[in-house]
């Protein structure tokens, strides 16, 4: 009766806040980024960036770490794979909450919108993390957590929509599909 009610007040009140995503925008200015080439995987020296070294690179950005190699560093002396370019802004939307693969197919769309006029950008990414601590993984498998927690996807999405996508699953976890 009365203890069911109560329950049910405090899902619907906050389940209505867990369905609102958090959304943040921030502006990187003169951000150094990898040269890359959709056709080359793997690199070519002196011409463009591998997946690999692309992938590092957005850990690093993603979480604030210095691009500049600086030797009194303490937490990183990591820097940007060459060949790189500076750009001049790089916007960076984070949305966190749980969002629906509709929604991830919307934002893609909308994403590819910045490849029209003006044609500034050349590549842009999108990254998804699943919850480190997920019950379930790929292909509704068990999801181990391990050490990290390894969850996630990214597309990298190129001006001729040619695209590369990343996986990352924990040493356990299936791989996707």
């Amino acid at each position: 009766g009365a203890e069911g009610s109560t329950l049910m007040s405090y899902f619907s009140k906050n389940q209505i806040r867990a369905l609102k995503p958090k959304i943040t925008f921030s502006t990187l200015r003169d951000l150094q980024c990898p040269v890359l080439q959709s056709n080359e995987l793997q690199g070519q020296p002196e011409e463009s960036c591998s997946t690999e070294e692309l992938f590092e690179w957005l850990g690093a950005v993603l979480n604030q770490v210095s691009l500049d190699n600086k030797s009194s560093s303490f937490l990183s002396t990591y820097c940007c794979p060459q060949p790189s370019i500076v750009v001049e802004k790089a916007f960076l939307c984070t949305i966190t909450g749980f969002i629906i693969p509709e929604k991830i197919i919307q934002l893609l769309e909308q994403l590819c919108c910045y490849f029209g006029e003006p044609k500034l950008a050349y590549w842009l990414t999108l990254t998804v993390h699943g919850f480190a601590d997920s019950p379930v993984s790929w292909r509704e498998n068990e999801h181990g957590f391990h050490k990290g927690g390894e969850n996630l996807y990214n597309f990298v999405i190129f001006r001729n929509l040619e695209y590369w996508l990343h996986m990352a699953v924990g040493t356990n976890d299936d791989c996707p599909p």
